[in-house]
């Protein structure tokens, strides 16, 4: 398989986590201790930057929240650097994934900033969210349902701390919500209904898939995690204790008492609302949406009362990059293969035929390992992105044979391929459209769109991998394995096949790499040839 080699990381290593949403932009800064392991926080921040306040034509990010949005993450990065973090991992979700200019905010933070900024799924996020509740909480291997109200979209997961039954991400966010149906202060009655209709309309379907997954007998405790449900719990707490707890983790809100409050801010206009002891400012002009989506979501999930969690999605980003390194291998180790996992999930959910595509993803990985360092400098992370491509190339098949590469791009693309970023899906999509027929154009829009060096790993991996698809043209494994040899003077790649049987001349898989390595030749500047190799025994 693809996994990555393991990756030593030192004691007391600082790293930081960036979650850019909707509304606000939350860092945390941890120290890691890999010999536990562990990780402990160091500081927190928080601004808000309303970058879900998108312009209403367009869908675009406006120009005064990407200014803020630039400041914040400037703020963050030398908060970062003072306390030496080694690493910063930045996340952006809803907003920035929904808006046609996200992809450009990113690049502008990469030039400005030199901050990378992963865009992840909705999926992809409820998982992270998933892994930062199993850090901060003990779930006993009992069912829980997680739920995350953001201010673009609303996360519910189902898990019992091992591998996440269900992980869902809605499109309601008390920010969307609040500019889509909210202009009237105090909300009027005709307002609050269609508000209301909305989000049980939405809920729907993942409470039901949610609830379809749930054994006979299981009662699901309910946890709930960021702003909107820690503001509700603050204030809820400051009426019934006099004060804040904390910390606020593991603080039960009633449903009973979410719905006294909800009553009470539908007749509040915006300065009632901030006069709520534990209410903040720029949270009093979204609350109401977010406590009607939570109230909604608790009333359809049967459920009297949640937990709050204070870990989230920054911390799962924690938790992820430390899964990566091989650095936990205990409750969450089904989560450091959850890449394979997902991938041969699709697969399966599209019929691939797997011990054909193992056998090419095995050909490509050794080409890959083989030339690296002689004809291209690729990591382990790319080498990955190659495993993928070629356990999924053929998916396209299972809506139509003709022109099969394009649709494998189309269901890979919306595949909700999990561990994997936005990019990354997106890289493994343009690799398996790429391994047949035409090589990559750019005008091709899904190839034209990613940058220069994107663009080159596609030309490059894609070419490696048709050369492995060409090694098995038969389907039936002919070919044991496949050895290079660079001779760098003459630019010239040998390749020495090891067919299974000594008898089979293999013709077919030689005529198919003749055929086939056009695209490799150009890419890497070589000429290729392939001898039929003696059986080793």
């Amino acid at each position: 398989m693809a996994r990555s080699r393991g990756v030593s990381v030192p004691s007391n290593t600082v790293l930081a986590a960036i979650d850019i949403g909707t509304n606000s932009i939350h860092m945390v800064v941890v120290n890691i201790q890999p010999e536990l392991p562990a990780f402990t926080i160091i500081t927190r921040e928080k601004e808000t930057v309303r970058l879900g306040d998108r312009d209403p034509k367009t869908g675009n990010l406006k120009a005064d929240a990407i200014e803020r949005s630039l400041g914040a993450l400037r703020r963050c990065k030398e908060i970062a650097t003072s306390l030496h973090a080694e690493a910063i991992v930045a996340v952006a979700t809803s907003a920035t994934r929904e808006a046609p200019n996200g992809r450009a905010f990113i690049q502008r933070v990469k030039d400005e900033l030199d901050l990378s900024i992963d865009l992840i799924s909705g999926p992809e996020e409820a998982r992270r969210i998933y892994l930062g509740v199993l850090s901060g909480m003990e779930l006993d291997r009992q069912p829980h349902i997680v739920i995350d109200i953001g201010g673009g979209s609303t996360e519910l997961i189902l898990g019992d701390g091992q591998e996440p039954r269900t992980l869902s991400s809605t499109k309601i966010g008390a920010v969307r919500l609040t500019g889509e149906f909210v202009t009237t202060d105090p909300i009027d009655s005709t307002e609050y209904t269609a508000l209301q209709g909305y989000v049980r309309g939405m809920l729907e379907r993942p409470v039901e898939e949610l609830q379809a997954r749930l054994k006979p007998g299981e009662t699901p405790r309910l946890v709930g995690t960021s702003g909107t449900i820690e503001a509700l719990a603050t204030m809820d707490a400051i009426e019934e204790l006099g004060s804040t707890p904390t910390p606020l983790n593991g603080y039960h809100l009633s449903l009973k008492n979410l719905q006294k409050w909800v009553k009470k801010l539908r007749k509040s206009d915006y300065k009632e609302r901030l006069d709520i002891p534990g209410m903040v400012e720029r949270r009093a002009e979204i609350i109401l949406a977010g406590a009607t989506i939570l109230q909604e979501a608790m009333s359809m999930l049967g459920t009297e009362e949640l937990i709050v969690c204070e870990r989230a999605l920054r911390e799962g980003v924690i938790v992820d990059w430390m899964l990566k390194r091989g650095l936990i291998e205990d409750k969450l180790c089904y989560q450091s293969s959850v890449r394979e996992r997902s991938t041969l999930k699709i697969a399966k959910k599209y019929r691939v035929d797997l011990e054909y595509s193992e056998r090419i993803a095995d050909f490509a990985l050794s080409l890959f390992d083989s030339t690296q360092g002689e004809l291209h400098d690729w990591g382990d992370s790319e080498r990955e992105l190659l495993w993928a491509a070629a356990i999924l190339h053929n998916c396209g098949i299972y809506i139509s044979h003709s022109a099969h590469h394009k649709h494998s791009y189309y269901l890979i693309r919306n595949g909700e391929l999990l561990g994997y970023t936005e990019l990354e899906i997106e890289l493994i999509a343009n690799l398996a459209r790429y391994h047949r027929k035409s090589a990559p154009k750019k005008k091709h829009d899904a190839y034209a769109n990613l940058s220069s060096r994107d663009r080159q790993l596609v030309r490059q991996l894609s070419g490696l991998m048709r050369l492995a698809i060409a090694l098995d043209r038969r389907q039936i494994g002919a070919i044991e394995k496949v050895r290079t040899r660079y001779k760098r003077d003459a630019k010239q790649l040998d390749l020495y096949l090891y067919p299974v049987d000594p008898n089979d001349p293999c013709e077919l898989e030689r005529w198919s790499l003749d055929y086939k390595k056009g695209v490799f030749e150009d890419e890497f500047g070589v000429k290729l040839f392939a001898t039929l190799a003696a059986v080793e025994r």
